[in-house]
């Protein structure tokens, strides 16, 4: 891993030059986030994990990825605005930047080139140094636009995209008018850096430690504790097998916070076309180094 610490192009072999400005934008909020000892209080706290049970579950996991990413399931428009919305509070990007890269990811899975974070450069570097050194078309707008044709045509993602630090400044301000500085603290700060990691340990640890059930050409693992702290994602070798399924724990143990949240939208009539396991993905099972409880298909 520490070989990994400084990237170097998969072309020419020479360092990448970082970006200063990302590096500055990603090191203040965690300056930011390490001062939330002198600010704490615990309503400030409760708030804190309840924006990360939001923007993160909600509005990462469900809207970003499995909604629009992935298309697994369907929700009406206006429902699907908001929990987009939602997303973008998490601070990861706009819609077309986020899924984009993703689905990269899918279509090029560990390609050193073009896979964005691809494991294959290192646990760091798909954790979060490539966020920090423009490599390949990673940050290439064009590229994005080929990849999310159908959210670029939406006008008002495409205004997400542009602008989608707006919403967070907004909410910035309400917690300051609400609960002072310490909402903003444990609302913004903490919460953005702490679901950041979370959702970076789902492109690395998750590569790097676990077990895979499925025989996958690739090194995606299910890992219980990122599972537990990015609201299901941690199921990754479970979701490399099967992309477009909308449920990424499996079995009874393996904890898919945003699944039941998927679930009671369809029970108040709100999601349609869950894309669901099917029987024939049991046929996928590696018959050694994984647990031996068996599939739970609905």
């Amino acid at each position: 891993m520490i070989r990994n610490l400084i990237p170097r192009s998969e072309t020419t072999g020479e360092p990448l030059a970082p970006s200063w400005l990302s590096i500055a934008a990603f090191g203040s909020m965690h300056l930011l986030a390490f001062t939330a000892p002198w600010f704490f209080r615990w309503d400030s706290l409760a708030l804190g994990i309840f924006l990360y049970w939001l923007t993160g579950s909600v509005g990462i996991c469900l809207g970003y990825h499995r909604l629009l990413t992935h298309r697994s399931l369907r929700l009406p428009q206006w429902l699907e605005y908001i929990i987009v919305t939602i997303g973008v509070l998490a601070l990861q990007g706009g819609p077309v930047f986020w899924v984009g890269t993703h689905r990269m990811h899918h279509a090029y899975t560990e390609d050193g080139q073009r896979d964005p974070y691809a494991a294959s450069r290192g646990f760091w570097w798909s954790h979060v140094l490539w966020l920090l050194y423009p490599h390949g078309d990673t940050f290439n707008r064009q590229a994005h636009q080929r990849f999310v044709p159908r959210i670029h045509r939406d006008r008002y993602y495409r205004w997400l995209e542009t602008y989608f630090l707006v919403p967070q400044i907004l909410l910035a301000g309400l917690l300051w008018a609400v609960g002072g500085w310490s909402y903003v603290i444990y609302g913004i700060a903490v919460r953005c850096v702490f679901l950041w990691h979370c959702t970076w340990f789902v492109n690395s640890a998750t590569h790097f430690w676990g077990y895979q059930r499925f025989e996958i050409p690739d090194s995606s693992a299910n890992l219980w504790w990122v599972g537990i702290l990015a609201h299901g994602e941690g199921w990754h070798n479970n979701h490399h097998a099967a992309p477009n399924v909308a449920r990424s724990g499996l079995t009874w143990w393996e904890v898919d916070v945003t699944w039941w949240f998927i679930l009671l939208l369809e029970r108040l009539g709100w999601a349609s076309g869950i894309k669901r396991p099917t029987a024939s993905l049991g046929s996928k099972r590696l018959k050694q180094n994984r647990p031996s409880e068996a599939i739970a298909l609905p």
